[in-house]
């Protein structure tokens, strides 16, 4: 009888601190769904290309964590909402995805981040830029891994002002992303002492911009801010040069603009526009080394939303190993407790907001003559470090820094 009570009570033991340890892992599989723009106005920035940088970071961290097999699945959301929730959804509830990755347009991944917390997974923005993903729309399952509306406003705007063009004129896409930038940039622009004369919103993926740019033009406005991006400022750009704006003295603030773009346009229409970024492949050695491997897989050199899936799909998994789990409390926990360092990110961290404090970078593009190979695009002005670069603590309305 004693016998038997030892081994009732060891067994007891064995199940109770097996119930307390977290399970290795869920299922068999850890998978990862990037969701984007595969056909679209964004197809470029990330697109088909965004989910071989998430390939490229399963195949260099071995294919497997926790002996298992770690899988990238994809699918085009078309930029429609309802598309792009019901794929969430879908990959959540029956194809066991542990996490959401890339999601550019704004009005989506603020629908996948609540999804995403009611489904207690996670999600990794990062292509959306809306700031309010965590601002107001925070979430402790979200993470907003690249860029955002206040930095880019912050880089771009500030100092277009403090140079002397005070009157500003919006070109805004109407849609989540593109308020967002427009709200963050009017902020910028008022509390450097500047003014804004006019506003004027288009549809997304507008072809013709003759209106629009004509009601900036008799404006007067020293600058015209596009809060834009994608293929709406590449043909912003192209018909206000048509138009003869830039030619007449009017500044174009492109408040979003990728290196995609400066190749799409060419330099002799970019030449001279300022914009913020996370990388650059030509930025040093690492991110050299990087883009040339990307480069020699795809035939264009990376965007920033390229370089950060690879960045995130391995902070991912280095979180997952780390924890000893795919359980997402304990891999959110561990991803917000370590670092994050690679071929360019140095030493950010995640906020509790889910903001990645990474430093921001303010280029220029070259003029024709400037520049020296095929994708050299841009000058480093200046590094704008994290912690100026992101909406501060005491000015955000996230419940979770409060």
């Amino acid at each position: 009888m004693n016998k038997f009570i030892l081994r009732a009570a060891a067994a007891s033991a064995v199940m109770l601190g097996a119930a307390q340890m977290p399970a290795l892992a869920s299922d068999d599989v850890i998978k990862i769904g990037v969701l984007n723009d595969q056909s679209g106005s964004f197809a470029d920035l990330s697109g088909p290309n965004g989910v071989l940088a998430a390939e490229m970071a399963v195949e260099d961290f071995g294919g497997t964590v926790l002996g298992k097999k770690v899988e990238v699945i994809s699918a085009d959301h078309q930029n429609k909402v309802d598309i792009g929730l019901d794929i969430a959804r879908k990959w959540y509830e029956s194809e066991q995805v542990d996490l959401i990755l890339d999601v550019p347009n704004s009005a989506i991944a603020l629908g996948v981040q609540e999804l995403t917390e009611q489904m207690d997974k996670i999600a990794i923005y990062t292509s959306s830029g809306s700031s309010a993903i965590t601002g107001k729309h925070c979430s402790p399952n979200g993470i907003h891994w690249t860029y955002d509306t206040y930095a880019l406003a912050r880089g771009v705007a500030t100092g277009l002002v403090q140079e002397g063009e005070k009157n500003w004129f919006f070109l805004t896409s109407d849609y989540a992303f593109g308020h967002a930038l427009r709200s963050d940039a009017g902020t910028v622009v008022e509390t450097n002492g500047g003014k804004i004369v006019g506003d004027v919103r288009h549809p997304l993926n507008t072809a013709d911009f003759a209106s629009y740019l004509l009601q900036a033009q008799a404006s007067g406005a020293d600058v015209i801010g596009l809060a834009n991006g994608s293929a709406d400022t590449v043909n912003s750009i192209k018909q206000a040069n048509e138009f003869g704006i830039v030619q007449s003295g009017q500044k174009l603030g492109a408040l979003l603009f990728f290196i995609t773009d400066a190749h799409s346009l060419g330099l002799e229409l970019g030449q001279g526009v300022n914009l913020v970024e996370a990388f650059y492949w030509d930025q040093d050695a690492e991110t050299r080394k990087w883009s040339q491997r990307f480069y020699d897989k795809t035939g264009v050199m990376p965007s920033m939303l390229h370089a950060s899936n690879y960045a995130a799909v391995m902070h991912y998994l280095k979180a997952i190993e780390a924890a000893g789990t795919d359980e997402t409390g304990p891999v959110l926990e561990k991803m917000k407790e370590m670092k994050i360092n690679d071929f360019f990110t140095k030493d950010a961290y995640i906020r509790a907001d889910g903001r990645v404090i990474r430093d921001m970078y303010l280029y220029q593009v070259k003029s024709p003559a400037e520049s020296k190979r095929d994708w050299d695009y841009y000058h480093v002005v200046r590094t704008i470090p994290g912690e100026l670069a992101f909406r501060p603590v005491e000015d955000s309305d996230c419940d979770l820094l409060k």
